[in-house]
């Protein structure tokens, strides 16, 4: 992903993924969970996601901060986490629409996220191809963690920025193919525009108004 953070760059994460699909458990890359009900068309879920937001100040770049009006030695890491929740899914001919609310359980943020998100299947040939659009409600703790500046920080002499709570929308495109008997590919985009409050922050470059990231692997 192109990470909006000052200097970041891009951000490279590998990691195994594995999936599976059991009558009540599943597990999908980095969220898992237990069907609470399935009708085959609705599905009510219990939720655990890891939440891979967070970053190394060392990472960032010292001089870019210093021009956001920050200095990096009085800041900290903000720290990934593992997010819990509720999920309930409604699949049809129209394709299917996903609802879900997600809370910290890791006292990184604090915060909690809701997510609504509209995905459509088509096939062409081998391929299933799946449009997207969503859009997220960062609850204001959540957002504060991730774009603004922490309360110690504030205390050091960092300029205080709390964003409070904001709506990311977002539009996605992913793809499978089998390759031979055995394996598949799998691959896709997904582009999140940054709300005002968002951008603004001083952690961030400036003129950072979306986070394009990308995704591919085999199975």
């Amino acid at each position: 992903s192109d990470s909006p953070y000052v200097g970041e760059g891009a951000r490279v994460l590998p990691v195994p993924t594995f999936a599976y699909e059991g009558e009540r458990l599943f597990l999908r890359g980095i969220a898992g969970g237990v069907h609470l009900l399935d009708t085959g068309s609705f599905q009510l879920d219990a939720l655990v996601s890891a939440r891979l937001d967070g970053f190394d100040i060392d990472d960032l770049s010292a001089s870019g901060l210093a021009g956001n009006g920050l200095d990096a030695r009085l800041l900290e890491d903000r720290d990934h986490g593992l997010d819990a929740g509720i999920g309930a899914a409604w699949s049809g001919n129209f394709g299917r629409l996903r609802a879900q609310v997600l809370a910290d359980v890791t006292g990184a943020s604090e915060g909690y996220e809701l997510g609504l998100e509209y995905t459509y299947s088509i096939r062409s040939g081998a391929w299933l191809l799946l449009p997207s659009v969503g859009v997220r409600r960062m609850s204001a703790d959540l957002a504060n963690y991730y774009y603004g500046t922490l309360d110690e920080e504030v205390a050091r002499g960092v300029p205080r920025y709390s964003p409070g709570a904001a709506v990311v929308p977002s539009v996605g495109f992913s793809a499978t193919r089998p390759i031979g008997e055995r394996w598949s590919f799998i691959g896709g985009l997904t582009y999140r525009f940054l709300p005002d409050e968002l951008a603004d922050s001083p952690l961030l470059e400036r003129g950072s108004d979306g986070v394009p990231s990308l995704f591919t692997g085999v199975g």
